[in-house]
């Protein structure tokens, strides 16, 4: 056999394999992180988890799948419902496995790519590693992580949508985390009436001006823009609940000086995140600003811009509300990118998707 034969015939073989490769684990398309106008860059490293269409909507389905937990019954999204600004909507405590409650109230999802750590403690401190406490806290979804994967690696469209959106064919903890990292950080909710107006395509009614101006001299200090949360954590004067006995970052940091400091909450979407606190102990928004004006336990660690607490008028209460109520991002609530997943089309067309998420 001539040598030019054989030559071709080797590169014949390797292009072929090449091609069975690439039919194997086609090629992932790219999805654009895009920030909002005038905000930080984020924090998350997406260079160890880059975004893709086909890992969005693997994260998508995992988060929306209630075999993660023990019983088939609680997912993610059972504590966390999208309409809710996906907290737990008119529920201090979350339901979960084997009839109990969650320990604290469930915070609303979005804008996870800016922060460092999370819960209400703190506790965590990287986002791939945060859906393993529910996933396996007993009151939550009470599930192990082995039995997870095990019911995930038995189930054929998760072990092509795992090829797909990471090119191997193993299904480890640390792609299911990063899958759901994926979806969660897409929730990005930059599109108040707020933020037209900041931006100059809309503009405040008088009870929402007067509002956001009692807001930058009495509140902005915690809840800053562009989050409406500075990040940390504060006592704001709320007594210890007499079962829940939770005392806050204490619990992590083991400081008395921690005794009680929660992670000052974010005021996006207020609207629709009620009841308020960790404990949700707070049906209501005026029943919180009550608290500030009036309520305001006072120990060695309450934070000292609450000292005197805050005096508030019930026209400043009522003002103050009518702007937290402009916070309230319904193009976020209603997003059906981050509805339950459509099984008979898993993967949007790459346009549509993209014009969606911007």
């Amino acid at each position: 056999m001539k040598k030019t034969s054989i030559i071709f015939i080797i590169l014949s073989v390797f292009l072929a394999f090449i091609s069975w490769v690439n039919n194997q684990y086609p090629k992932t398309h790219p999805l654009q992180f895009v920030i909002p106008k005038g905000w930080p860059a984020p924090l998350y490293d997406f260079k160890q988890n880059p975004l893709t269409e086909e890992g969005f909507i693997l994260g998508r389905k995992l988060f929306y799948d209630g075999r993660l937990s023990k019983d088939g019954n609680f997912s993610c999204a059972s504590c966390h419902q999208q309409f809710a600004a996906f907290a737990t909507y008119d529920h201090a405590l979350s339901h979960g496995f084997s009839n109990s409650f969650t320990f604290r109230n469930a915070p609303g999802l979005f804008n996870l790519a800016w922060q460092n750590d999370f819960m209400w403690d703190g506790g965590i401190n990287h986002l791939d590693l945060q859906p393993l406490a529910p996933l396996t806290d007993p009151h939550e979804m009470g599930e192990n992580i082995d039995s997870v994967l095990y019911k995930i690696r038995k189930d054929t469209t998760y072990k092509r949508m795992f090829a797909d959106a990471f090119g191997k064919k193993e299904i480890n903890t640390q792609l299911v985390t990063k899958a759901l990292s994926q979806f969660l950080l897409m929730l990005i909710s930059a599109d108040s009436k707020y933020d037209r107006v900041m931006q100059g395509k809309d503009s405040f009614n008088l009870p929402q001006k007067l509002g956001y101006e009692i807001f930058q001299k009495k509140c902005i200090s915690c809840h800053a823009p562009p989050f409406f949360t500075d990040f940390s954590y504060r006592n704001t004067g709320l007594s210890v609940d007499d079962y829940l006995k939770d005392y806050g970052r204490m619990r992590i940091t083991h400081k008395r000086v921690d005794s009680l400091k929660f992670r000052v909450p974010s005021l996006r979407n207020v609207q629709q995140t009620f009841p308020y606190a960790h404990d949700g102990r707070f049906g209501y928004l005026d029943a919180v600003l009550e608290h500030y004006r009036s309520c305001v336990i006072h120990s060695v660690t309450t934070d000292s811009l609450l000292e005197n607490g805050i005096p508030l008028s019930n026209f400043e209460i009522g003002q103050i509300k009518a702007f937290l109520y402009t916070l309230t991002d319904s193009s976020f609530l209603k997003n059906p990118l981050f509805s339950p997943p459509d099984e008979k089309r898993m993967i949007p067309l790459p346009d549509a998707q993209q014009h969606a998420l911007k």
